[in-house]
C-alpha cells in the first residue's frame, strides 16, 4: 500500500520544498506554508510524510536513534562539558531478555508477551518458546522495569541488557 502511494506523495512534497524555498520567506513564514501543506495532505500521504520522514532522521521502530543530530545522549554529552563522562557511560535504552520460566505458567507468559509487544499468539508463543531471548528491545528503564516485574509476578527469570 506504502509503495503504490510513495511516488505520488513524495513528488507532491518534492514539489512543495521546491515552492517553499524562496529567498524572501522569513523562517516563520517558511514553517507555516510547509504546516498548511502538511495539513492539506490526504491521511495516506501524511502516513507516507511521516514514515519517510522518520526514515530520514534515524528513527527506527524502537525509537531515535542512538547516535545522530536530535538523539538525547549527544545533545547531553555535547552541552555538558568534560564532566559529562559518567552521564555519557550511562544507559538509556534497556533490552528485556526472558532467559527461563516455569512451565506451569507459559501460557500466562505468553498472554502477558503479547501484551507489551503486540505479537500474535503465534509469534508470541515461538518467542517464548526460544527461551533464552530478549522480548523487548530499545525501551527506557520504567517500561523495561514494570514489564520485568509483570513477567517475575508469573514465574519468570528476566534480565535487562
Amino acid at each position: 500500500m506504502l509503495a503504490r502511494t510513495a511516488p505520488k506523495s513524495l513528488s507532491r512534497f518534492f514539489s512543495i520544498s521546491r515552492y517553499l524555498s524562496t529567498a524572501t520567506e522569513t523562517q516563520t513564514q517558511k514553517l507555516e506554508r510547509i504546516a498548511d501543506e502538511i495539513l492539506s495532505l490526504t491521511k495516506l500521504e501524511r502516513n507516507d510524510y511521516a514514515v519517510l520522514l522518520r526514515y530520514k532522521m534515524g528513527f527506527n521502530n524502537y525509537g531515535p536513534a542512538v547516535t545522530g543530530i536530535g538523539s538525547p545522549s549527544s545533545a547531553g554529552a555535547a552541552s555538558a562539558g568534560p564532566g559529562s563522562d559518567a552521564k555519557a557511560a550511562e544507559k538509556v535504552v534497556f533490552d528485556v531478555k526472558l532467559e527461563k520460566y516455569d512451565a506451569a505458567t507459559k501460557i500466562k507468559i505468553i498472554k502477558e508477551v503479547r501484551a507489551f509487544t503486540d505479537l500474535g499468539l503465534k509469534e508470541a508463543k515461538d518467542l517464548v518458546e526460544k527461551v533464552p531471548v530478549v522480548v523487548k528491545k530499545g525501551i527506557t528503564k520504567d517500561d523495561a522495569e514494570s514489564i520485568m516485574a509483570k513477567l517475575k509476578d508469573l514465574g519468570a527469570t528476566v534480565v535487562l541488557e
